[in-house]
């Protein structure tokens, strides 16, 4: 476990995640008081990587429940696998006729079946999904609960309850409790607002983009191949995509593409050429890439001057 939030900073450095003293402050209350955190911003800020380091630095299972829509609880919970108790109960056949074949009424044959119940209602049938994989787990786990505010509400409600108690209803075999209380991340990526009763559950935190300061240090951690000159480069740029009106602005991990695929073309400096031929690693939609041509392409003074080379 961590000593502190210097030890978790340090720890999450060590699994290539730069995190901020926020982060750091979050993570480890997160571990002190046992609470869940809510990680909430823009798609591609490394809020799942964070889960990702989180496990790294303590050397526990990372398991990840992905949230769509229409998720519901069996599939995030758990399978009961019905084919294979009726396989199960189809080879003990003639077992079954020789136990019961003494018994002199139904209701002792039905006391007798009772009996085994343990053999035809057991694990060997239950098939654990995200949830429950991360409540028996015979030691600690970090529990990625992915793009929450992609699940609908009835699901929210249902997570809710779980994160509360830390404990499952199965009708087949009761109350499964946690052997080890996960520690659980969710992200949202703010598409629809959640509801009150998950976030007073949660410990609160917005991951947005980074500083250049920041996402420059990210960058020569990710891609130490990349020189100095022009990562710092290829971050003015991204920062500049950022501060105009498009449709999708770069994320961190599209800055890390860019970067790497400028390594591979062994680029020595974001020309005009390397900028329109490599822009859509960087912009998904025709109408921001054309934007942003224009804007980055004309005025404003050199692109020398603009980018700092």
């Amino acid at each position: 476990m961590f000593k502190d939030t210097t030890d978790v900073r340090k720890r999450l450095g060590h699994q290539q995640y730069i995190a901020s003293e926020e982060i750091g402050t979050v993570v480890y209350l997160a571990q002190a008081l046992c609470k869940p955190i809510l990680a909430e911003g823009p798609a591609g800020v490394g809020k799942t990587e964070l889960a990702k380091a989180w496990a790294g630095a303590l050397d526990a299972p990372l398991v990840r429940l992905q949230c769509y829509e229409g998720l519901d609880e069996s599939k995030a919970l758990y399978e009961w696998e019905y084919a294979k108790q009726m396989l199960y109960t189809q080879l003990l056949r003639d077992t079954l006729h020789n136990m019961l074949g003494d018994v002199n009424s139904l209701a002792e044959a039905a006391s007798r079946l009772a009996d085994e119940e343990d053999v035809f209602f057991s694990e060997n049938f239950l098939l654990p999904r995200p949830l429950l994989t991360a409540l028996t787990s015979d030691e600690p786990v970090v529990l990625l609960i992915d793009e929450i505010d992609r699940a609908d509400v009835e699901f929210e409600a249902f997570l809710l309850e779980v994160l509360s108690d830390f404990q499952v209803s199965v009708p087949e075999l009761g109350t499964i409790s946690a052997k080890h209380q996960p520690m659980v991340l969710l992200t949202s990526n703010n598409t629809r607002e959640l509801s009150e009763a998950l976030k007073r559950r949660c410990l609160y935190l917005h991951v947005d983009y980074p500083s250049a300061e920041d996402e420059l240090n990210i960058v020569q951690l990710k891609v130490p191949d990349l020189s100095s000159d022009l990562a710092r480069q290829a971050v003015a740029v991204v920062q500049q995509l950022r501060n105009m009106d498009l449709r999708k602005v770069p994320s961190i991990s599209e800055t890390l593409d860019w970067a790497r695929a400028l390594v591979t073309l062994n680029a020595e400096s974001i020309d005009e050429k390397t900028l329109t031929n490599t822009l859509t690693v960087l912009l998904k939609y025709e109408a921001d890439v054309q934007k942003a041509r224009r804007m980055m392409g004309g005025g404003g003074g050199s692109r020398r001057d603009r980018y700092g080379h």
